[in-house]
């Protein structure tokens, strides 16, 4: 595939949407799979799955006070360049955060979308942006079901072994997919295989970005069977906790298994399953 450069006049847009959408929104917490998975196939599959249904209204007990719904900030903040990702959240009780990285792919994530929906509960979606040029539309059901959308760069590469300006393009061009898909660029970034660097930081906190890793690895990539992605799970489940999980990469019919057994009986246990706030240690 041919990468293709984005305008001047493009990365203006993308930061100025970046930072509009920072005093509008509320948006949380990182370290990504050591192994490196299968990339994520652009192979046609089937279709994205029924159509959504008109966006729900946020359930209080289960979003609240995660998602920020109140006045919106005077101000502009901007985003802090970081040393290091973000791993949990902080002083929210037993709220915890789902992240599906790779996706959206069409058989995979409508199936994760559908058990959200079915227990009213939001999610975070770190997507590669040739998979979200492919299919639009599971970026917009996944906005109109109050989800968030994160950068998973464009063709999931190691960053650590590119140059400066190969690390920009991956980030800018998926910035800019999910902004012809939604409206609004991401204000989250996952480096993957959880490989940081200094420009991965710089450039994320330029287009308005936070990195964000994770507390709890289900190794879902490994296809390690549904019992143990349940396990590892309800073992690592507790406050401020941040999943990974995978929507795309690979078959991850047992994620879609995992995710229909565990989100319920996190849920019976008080756990407040969300979007994180932008507003953290």
């Amino acid at each position: 595939m041919k990468t293709d450069e984005l305008l001047p006049g493009r990365r203006v847009l993308l930061r100025g949407a970046a930072l509009f959408a920072l005093a509008a929104t509320a948006g949380c917490v990182g370290t990504e799979r050591s192994g490196a998975p299968a990339r994520p196939s652009n192979s046609p599959g089937p279709a994205a799955g029924p159509q959504a249904a008109r966006p729900q209204k946020p359930s209080a007990y289960r979003l609240q006070p995660m998602t920020g719904y109140g006045p919106q900030r005077a101000a502009v903040r901007r985003t802090p360049v970081r040393s290091k990702p973000i791993l949990r959240m902080d002083n929210h009780g037993r709220d915890m955060v789902l992240t599906f990285d790779d996706g959206p792919d069409p058989l995979y994530t409508p199936r994760v979308l559908d058990t959200l929906r079915k227990h009213d509960v939001r999610a975070m979606f770190f997507v590669c942006g040739e998979m979200a040029k492919s299919n639009p539309d599971l970026l917009r059901r996944m906005i109109d079901e109050g989800h968030t959308i994160g950068n998973h760069t464009f063709t999931h590469p190691q960053l650590t072994l590119m140059r400066r300006t190969g690390i920009r393009d991956e980030i800018e061009r998926t910035s800019g997919a999910v902004l012809d898909a939604v409206g609004q660029p991401p204000l989250w970034f996952r480096a993957p295989y959880g490989a940081w660097n200094r420009s991965a930081f710089e450039i994320g906190a330029e287009l308005g970005m936070e990195p964000l890793a994770w507390t709890v690895d289900t190794l879902d990539w490994q296809e390690p069977g549904t019992g143990s992605i349940v396990r590892r799970v309800l073992k690592g489940a507790g406050p401020g906790v941040v999943v990974l999980s995978h929507d795309a990469g690979g078959n991850r019919s047992q994620t879609v298994k995992a995710l229909r057994t565990y989100l319920p009986r996190l849920i019976d246990e008080g756990y407040r399953i969300g979007v994180p706030s932008r507003t953290f240690a």
